[in-house]
C-alpha cells in the first residue's frame, strides 16, 4: 500500500497537479481528473490503483496536448489519428482519446469539411477543385467532400472574377494570369469566361 502524502499544484502547468506517494513524486494528473477520481491526502492506494492512475496520467497529458492542438483549427479524423500515432504507441490510449473527441463532436468529417470550405472561401476565393484537393489531402471521404461542396453552392466563375479583381493588376501578361488561375484549380472554360467579363 502507498499513501498519498501530498498533492501539489504544478508551477508551469496550472491545469495539472503532482501527486506524491510516501513523500516521493509518483505521477501527475489534470485538475479535472483529480476531482473526478476524488483523490485526497492521506488516502491509501494499492499497487494496481497506482498503475491505473499512472495510465490516467498518460491519458490526461495526451488529452491536454490534443485539445491544445485542436484549438488552433479543426481537424479531420485522419489528421487526429496521425497526430495520436506520432505521440504514442498505446492503442488503448489512442482509442480512449478518439472516443472522448467523438463524444464532444471534435471528430466529425462532415462538420470539418463544411467548416474548411467556409473558412477557405472567406480568406480568399478558390476553386471547387482546389477545395476538393485540400480535403482529399486531409483524407476526408470523397462522398463527404462531394456533399459539402454541393451544399456550399459555390460559384467558380464568381470566385475566378474575385481572384482577377484582387490579383489581376499584378500580371501584365494575360497568359501569366491565366496560368495563375489554372494553378488555383479553375478550369480553362471558367478562366476564359471570367476574363471576358
Amino acid at each position: 500500500m502507498a499513501k498519498i502524502s501530498a498533492i501539489k499544484q504544478q508551477v508551469k502547468r496550472t491545469g495539472r497537479v503532482s501527486v506524491y506517494l510516501d513523500g516521493r513524486y509518483s505521477f501527475s494528473l489534470a485538475r479535472d481528473q483529480l476531482v473526478q477520481l476524488g483523490l485526497k491526502v492521506g488516502q491509501e492506494l494499492k499497487p494496481p490503483e497506482v498503475n491505473r492512475l499512472k495510465t490516467d496520467m498518460a491519458y490526461g497529458k495526451l488529452r491536454d496536448l490534443v485539445y491544445k492542438w485542436l484549438s488552433l483549427r479543426s481537424r479531420s479524423e485522419y489528421e487526429i489519428n496521425e497526430y495520436l500515432r506520432k505521440k504514442t504507441d498505446d492503442e488503448d490510449l489512442k482509442k480512449r482519446i478518439v472516443e472522448e473527441l467523438k463524444l464532444y463532436n471534435y471528430v466529425d468529417d462532415n462538420k470539418f469539411s463544411e467548416m474548411w470550405i467556409r473558412n477557405r472561401r472567406l480568406l480568399k476565393p478558390v476553386s471547387k477543385y482546389r477545395l476538393r484537393q485540400e480535403l482529399l489531402q486531409k483524407r476526408v471521404p470523397q462522398e463527404i467532400i462531394a456533399e459539402s461542396l454541393d451544399s456550399a453552392k459555390l460559384d467558380d466563375l464568381a470566385a475566378a472574377k474575385a481572384v482577377i479583381a484582387r490579383r489581376g493588376q499584378r500580371y501584365a501578361d494575360q497568359q501569366k494570369l491565366m496560368a495563375y488561375l489554372a494553378r488555383q484549380g479553375f478550369s480553362y472554360d471558367v478562366i476564359k469566361r471570367a476574363l471576358a467579363d
